[in-house]
């Protein structure tokens, strides 16, 4: 706890700081939470924001559920103006009363389903979960294509996925390899057996977006989304596949929200209607995700996505249910997995 706070308090106070540097420069600045470079390239459209808008967004590599807690233990001084995240978090965190209403430019364009109708939270793109290769670290095994492959022998220590209970990408892998086992958002005993099967196997199980890791082979095999597998091929030149399990998976949006209270509101504000406007989504497209305004993916992007029959086997959920189960799987993860 104590090592807790220290982290806390040594990240609001080089974030304020940050954000005095930038002011002091006389450029605007507004802090983001959980934009991390690797992932989604953020990095693009970081640059891209100040380069059109002026505001300057600094990187930062927390997760989904560090977000959330981040927003929570300052809810009395926020440092943060907008934040990203995995679905369910931002239905957690308007909860939490820690987000507060903004329907951007484009909101029409957002359809019902992936949006709060006030605006605590939408969507800005979706991704399908599967399982991302690193061809040339596996030492000869064949890509695996089934949730039942991961636990053979000869994938032994080659298996990553995010931490479960603190990660988003980790929740949906429970969720994807639940409903593939016969689970539903009510019983996750088939992930919870699951993942206890494939502890025998000795998996990597990091807390942070692991995309350098599988490139370098460090990581040969992480569930992840077809994106960071298709930026990883076609972009950086990786020899990495992507493989929709055949038991089935599925497909989650990421939404953005404007924190409550946030020091810099209209700068927060520009940034939300950044990454919803025609550039913003264009690097969405480029990075293979799937943006929330569909006009925006090109049909060069559209060309390296698996066919629509691999597609079937992935499916949406109820992402309302999925949220409010998300806690008691965690507990169960943290006190049941080995």
């Amino acid at each position: 706890m104590k090592r807790q706070r220290l982290y806390h308090a040594l990240l609001a106070t080089t974030l304020v700081g940050l954000s005095s540097s930038a002011m002091a420069q006389g450029s605007a600045n507004a802090i983001c939470y959980n934009c991390p470079p690797e992932w989604a390239d953020w990095g693009t459209q970081l640059r891209l924001i100040e380069q059109q808008t002026g505001i300057r967004v600094p990187q930062d590599n927390k997760n989904s559920g560090q977000s959330l807690a981040q927003l929570v233990a300052e809810a009395s001084s926020p440092v943060a103006d907008v934040v990203y995240y995995g679905v369910t978090f931002g239905i957690q965190a308007q909860e939490e009363g820690v987000i507060t209403p903004y329907q951007p430019q484009y909101w029409e364009e957002i359809p019902d389903g992936l949006k709060d109708p006030e605006g605590n939270w939408f969507a800005i793109h979706s991704g399908t979960l599967g399982f991302m290769v690193n061809v040339d670290a596996l030492d000869g095994a064949p890509v695996p294509t089934s949730w039942e492959d991961l636990l053979k022998p000869e994938y032994r220590g080659m298996v990553g996925y995010l931490d479960p209970a603190s990660a988003f990408v980790g929740y949906v892998s429970a969720v994807a390899v639940n409903l593939a086992m016969g689970g539903d958002l009510e019983d996750f005993t088939p992930a919870i057996d699951y993942f206890n099967r494939l502890a025998a196997n000795d998996p990597i199980v990091p807390k942070q977006t692991s995309y350098a890791r599988l490139l370098s082979g460090e990581i040969p095999i992480l569930l992840d989304y077809d994106f960071n597998a298709y930026r990883a091929r076609h972009s950086d030149g990786a020899n990495v596949e992507f493989a929709i399990p055949e038991e089935g998976s599925v497909v989650v949006p990421y939404v953005m929200s404007l924190v409550k209270d946030g020091p810099n509101p209209e700068n927060g504000r520009q940034v939300l209607d950044f990454v919803l406007s025609d550039q913003g989504q264009a690097v969405w497209a480029d990075a293979y995700l799937r943006p929330v305004r569909e006009s925006a993916i090109s049909a060069e992007a559209r060309s390296v996505f698996l066919p629509e029959s691999d597609y079937a086997r992935a499916v949406t959920v109820d992402y309302d249910t999925m949220a409010s189960a998300q806690r008691r799987f965690s507990e169960r993860y943290l006190s049941e997995v080995r």
